[in-house]
């Protein structure tokens, strides 16, 4: 299991839906652990559910093959690869000088401005199909430009939730195929766990507010709020560490950039993030906590989801429910485009004719994030020169 995680860590990139096609090939037509059937049980549960879902999925597939160890080495393979390389990044980065490494970091930051325009705009197509939930995204859209804060994020989801349920029920699928549950008492402790630590990590953040437990807390609300996929966790990371100081704008950008080039899931920027906002000597143990921590929620989730929610995700509502958050998101990702991302990395005009060319080339031929990499930093330097 680990064998076959890690070199899917090493080779999925292209972000969540291109990981699960990835996973379809290597798990159910070249080593057959699982049916057909059973892999679509697999998405269809995960998607549910807040959190990484191809993540998830990896995790729920190694417990399958080889039970609690497999679901351990499923998810390290699959994860410590990229988590690994954008450590290296917020170590590396900041003893390299000079104008070259400001117009790289600088490209990283335009690679974030086309990545996310595109994933709003694939988002908006599929999330947001009719009128009732453009009209959710809008709104959200519009608040958040004007109402920051966590706070005012948490509401919007739970606002599009309430939305969902009164707008979108006639539009919800009526049937879910779930696979087969775990017993209820795991799902149960699962469960438990989750709600502890959201409830305990904020009361164990009295006793050190810039410290391992803040920083454990910042991840594992991210990660237990995170709908519509990796790049959702931008405006909900981005509105805990910037405005606190923990990191700079400048330097949360270039590492979501960065991890644009990473195969694997896009959740590993948070090893980039907890080394970036680490005292002297513990960048290894602050990533590591924000690593462990941002994938934390959602795979508890995830048992959560396997043993018990198949009780409730074949109902109207549920799916009503969902329809109307992930409306909500698409209108959260928006507004997260224009500030912080747009702001903080268009600087002039040549930065314009850089993000629009990438995000056509994104938008239009499909091309691969890694490669836009290499054109927003091409040309960042390109400008450098006289």
């Amino acid at each position: 299991m680990l064998w076959a995680a890690l070199k899917l860590g090493l080779t999925s990139f292209g972000g969540p839906i291109a990981h699960l096609g990835y996973f379809e090939r290597t798990y159910v037509r070249d080593r057959r652990w699982l049916s057909g059937e059973h892999y679509a049980e697999l998405v269809a549960l995960c998607q549910l559910l807040p959190g990484p879902t191809s993540s998830q999925v990896g995790f729920l597939i190694g417990l399958h093959r080889a039970g609690w160890k497999g679901a351990l080495a499923a998810w390290c393979g699959f994860t410590l690869p990229s988590a690994l390389l954008m450590y290296g990044f917020a170590v590396l980065a900041p003893t390299v000088h000079g104008p070259q490494m400001q117009a790289v970091l600088h490209g990283l930051m335009l690679t974030a401005v086309a990545v996310v325009a595109q994933a709003v705009l694939s988002m908006a197509r599929s999330l947001a199909p009719d009128l009732a939930r453009r009209a959710v995204a809008l709104v959200t859209c519009v608040t958040l430009l004007y109402v920051h804060g966590g706070l005012a994020q948490l509401a919007i989801l739970v606002g599009g939730a309430i939305a969902g349920a009164v707008l979108c029920r006639p539009a919800a699928p009526t049937r879910r195929n779930l696979p087969p549950r775990l017993n209820t008492r795991a799902g149960w402790t699962a469960f438990g766990i989750f709600l502890a630590l959201l409830a305990g990590l904020p009361i164990a953040v009295n006793f050190a507010t810039h410290g391992p437990f803040a920083l454990a807390n910042i991840f594992y609300r991210s990660g237990a709020f995170v709908f519509g996929g990796g790049h959702v966790v931008l405006p909900l990371l981005q509105q805990a560490l910037v405005p606190t100081d923990w990191v700079s704008d400048d330097r949360f950008l270039a590492g979501y950039g960065f991890a644009q080039a990473m195969p694997g899931p896009l959740f590993t920027v948070a090893a980039f993030l907890g080394a970036a906002s680490a005292p002297p000597y513990q960048s290894l143990l602050w990533a590591l906590v924000a690593l462990v921590f941002i994938f934390l929620p959602g795979l508890l989730l995830a048992l959560t989801g396997l043993s018990l929610l198949d009780r409730i995700a074949n109902s109207k509502m549920a799916n009503a429910v969902l329809a109307g958050i992930n409306a909500a998101v698409v209108g959260l990702l928006a507004a997260a485009l224009y500030n912080p991302v747009w702001i903080g990395a268009v600087r002039s005009g040549w930065d314009v004719v850089a993000v629009l060319i990438a995000f056509a080339l994104l938008a239009r031929y499909k091309i691969p994030p890694v490669l836009i990499v290499v054109l927003c930093v091409g040309a960042s330097i390109a400008e450098l020169a006289p």
